[in-house]
């Protein structure tokens, strides 16, 4: 099966291919022999109700500085591609949002992973609370005074965006750090939304998990330590990946999650898991495949191609 593939990504001469996961899935893509057609979300755009692009045939290479070949520019109907992977990272912006409304038009015809309409109405922050059960205590909120109250109760927390991404803006307030009132008001001024409190959790300095699941079912893993002088575990900010295996309690989480990512047409996503507790759940760009095949896991970007013809083939034969 030689399908036409479509990416909506950010700038591919940007990326660091050493770790990102959508150059995994288009060196599959390729190694498979299906086409790629690569655009940016800025060069998507609609005509009566007809999805466009304006974009290049694209072919990938495993070699950094060289990584991709472009071809002649060109402007195609998204609904001439079998699948169209939406895969450009956050911030989960108005922009990101209308860019999942414009694809809605071409799904399922033209498969969308992740389905537009789900990743829109699952923000990474938000949705895990549709599992309150397995997360530390969190509160939403843009008020001080709730924060203080939060604060008073558990003593020491994180503050965080709601639409952020990669760590950025995470903040741990320690039970005697002054600070608290002038970081609510920075973040007042900075975001118009509610912000994150979530209770901190000591279990990260042994790692925050990152477990991929694939249409529901637990793919791989990695795990990622935080620097010693950092709160945050992002590797772009010196988190150290680790080889790891699932907890039993990680396997009750995936299996507590799982039917509702693939009921929600969710196939590639990450969930982010420190010490008992299920902090994130990743819908828009997960990362981490290239880690864990680097820490010798499984081929992810092959479990989610094969995800994909099998959909694919199922939609044509019906």
């Amino acid at each position: 099966m030689r399908l036409k593939t479509g990416v909506q990504m950010d700038p591919i001469e940007r990326i660091h291919i050493h770790g990102d996961s959508t150059f995994a899935i288009l060196l599959e893509a390729q190694c498979r022999g299906h086409s790629i057609f690569y655009y940016t979300p800025d060069k998507l755009f609609m005509r009566d109700g007809r999805v466009f692009a304006e974009g290049h045939e694209m072919r990938v290479e495993d070699v950094h500085g060289a990584h991709y070949e472009l071809g002649t520019k060109q402007t195609l109907e998204l609904k001439e591609l079998d699948v169209v992977h939406l895969r450009q990272d956050p911030p989960f912006d108005m922009a990101y949002v209308t860019t999942t409304h414009i694809l809605d038009h071409i799904h399922p015809k033209t498969l969308v992973v992740n389905d537009p309409a789900s990743v829109r109405n699952a923000p990474e922050k938000l949705f895990v609370t549709e599992f309150p059960e397995l997360m530390p205590p969190t509160l939403i909120t843009r008020s001080l005074d709730d924060v203080n109250a939060f604060r008073a109760e558990f003593g020491d927390i994180i503050v965080k965006p709601l639409y952020g991404n990669g760590g950025a803006a995470v903040f741990r307030v320690r039970p005697d750090d002054t600070n608290t009132g002038s970081l609510v008001e920075l973040f007042q001024t900075v975001f118009r939304e509610p912000f994150v409190v979530q209770r901190y959790l000591p279990d990260v300095r042994k790692g925050d998990k990152r477990i991929i699941l694939v249409d529901g079912k637990p793919a791989g893993a990695i795990n990622r330590v935080p620097a010693a002088n950092e709160t945050r575990s992002n590797m772009h900010v010196g988190g150290k990946p680790e080889a790891t295996e699932l907890t039993v309690r990680e396997q009750e989480i995936c299996e507590a999650v799982g039917p509702e990512l693939k009921q929600r047409g969710l196939i590639f996503v990450g969930i982010d898991v420190i010490g008992d507790y299920l902090t994130e759940i990743n819908v828009t760009s997960p990362t981490g495949i290239r880690e864990i095949r680097r820490f010798g896991g499984p081929d992810i970007a092959a479990l989610i191609w094969d995800t994909v013809e099998e959909k694919i083939c199922s939609m044509k034969v019906h």
